[in-house]
């Protein structure tokens, strides 16, 4: 899926009003779990990359999370906000195999 290029299907793509305005919070700790998680995976000076083969198991990690949300995991980073790392991690990649 390729970002839209005509003005109409932009309106119907409001990303920073329908998405970043709705839950700034969220994805705070969304980011932040991708930084915890390059630190931990690639290194504290590796710029920041999504190493997909250190990252094949969307479903199963998503739900485990699901099991423990509202919980804190052991490196102090909320459940909700992995499951919710690997529910757009799971989103990219079916978007990008149609």
């Amino acid at each position: 899926m390729a970002l839209p290029t005509d003005a109409k299907t932009r309106k119907e793509h409001p990303v920073a009003t329908g998405v970043l305005d709705y839950f700034p919070l969220a994805l705070m700790a969304v980011a932040n779990v991708s930084y915890v998680g390059n630190v931990q995976h690639n290194g504290p000076d590796a710029p920041i990359h999504w190493d997909r083969s250190k990252s094949t198991d969307e479903a199963d990690a998503l739900l485990r999370h699901f099991l423990e949300r509202g919980g804190i995991d052991t490196d102090g980073l909320r459940h909700s906000a992995k499951m919710a790392w690997r529910a757009l991690a799971l989103l990219q990649k079916e978007l990008e195999a149609v």
